[in-house]
């Protein structure tokens, strides 16, 4: 398992070229490439031509890190025709990107609508007519989320929606912070998807159901929102002991091909002492984990 950071806190601090230095001095091998306006931006064309490619290549071989996953966000399952044939260029371009970094692992959303979840669903699978065939020639995993406000956020149906595109070359996201929007029992999906779990956030969140739904307060009530965290481990409710236990159980934990990422977004003015912490813990639970 390759333990990645993510960041997206960097983000306003630091260029594109110097991420893999940052990720170096923080203390991480890997690090996870997410929307960037100087690479794949959200919901539009990649905007990184062969020669930053070619340089964040590079940067990453001077760092001696190694880029574990790329993540885009395009709308690919947009009920939308124009949106949607847009988002299939634009993953064309980004899984050439990808093939040229010799990345093997992206991860994604569904990036639909969930007032418009039976159209996101068709225009999902019309995209992995197109986009299928490429992804398995160039011996890319895509691992996909559930994100929250997409058309399908319930964990085991989204698996079946992932299984449904028939191909081994799709995989499941596991964000913890998701959990509760997920809504089925962390293991059950991970039993469900079992080997199939190739890329896994690691950031904690509170559990928006407790407290008669009003954990979170928004204004007026009953807004379609959702809202959640991306904290470091243990300042939310995640149950952390089944999250890593789970990982475990299925073989994430040991398997060389999987991905786990640090995904704290809520702090970034402690951005680097959080980025040590959460590699710490990360450790700390892994091993406690596979001591069972």
């Amino acid at each position: 398992m390759k333990i990645a950071l993510d960041p997206t806190p960097f983000h306003r601090t630091h260029s594109l070229l110097e991420f893999p230095r940052l990720v170096k001095d923080l203390g991480y091998d890997y690090f996870q490439m997410t929307p960037h306006p100087d690479f794949i931006p959200f919901f539009n064309h990649p905007k990184a031509d062969d020669d930053l490619v070619a340089d964040l290549g590079k940067a990453c071989k001077d760092a001696g890190v190694e880029i574990a996953s790329i993540l885009p966000v395009l709308r690919w399952s947009s009920p939308d025709p124009d949106a949607r044939e847009a988002a299939v260029r634009s993953w064309k371009r980004a899984i050439q990107i990808a093939v040229d970094l010799g990345v093997e692992q992206m991860n994604t959303e569904f990036s639909g609508r969930p007032e418009l979840a039976e159209e996101s669903e068709r225009a999902f699978y019309r995209s992995m007519e197109e986009l299928l065939p490429i992804i398995e020639r160039e011996g890319i995993n895509v691992a996909i989320d559930p994100h929250p406000d997409d058309f399908v956020e319930n964990g085991l149906e989204a698996w079946r929606v992932i299984r449904g595109a028939n191909s081994k070359n799709l995989g499941f996201a596991y964000v913890a912070c998701h959990a509760f929007h997920m809504q089925e029992a962390p293991l059950d999906i991970m039993r469900a998807a079992g080997d199939r779990i190739r890329v896994t956030h690691v950031a904690d969140t509170m559990d928006h159901h407790r407290s008669n739904g009003l954990r979170y307060i928004t204004n007026p009530p009953g807004n379609p929102v959702r809202v959640h965290q991306h904290l470091k481990v243990g300042d939310g409710d995640v149950d952390w002991d089944e999250y890593f236990g789970g990982l475990a159980e299925i073989g994430f934990l040991d398997s060389p091909d999987t991905v786990m990422v640090s995904s704290v977004f809520g702090e970034n003015e402690n951005a680097e002492e959080v980025s040590r912490y959460q590699l710490r813990t990360m450790r700390e639970r892994v091993e406690a984990a596979r001591k069972g």
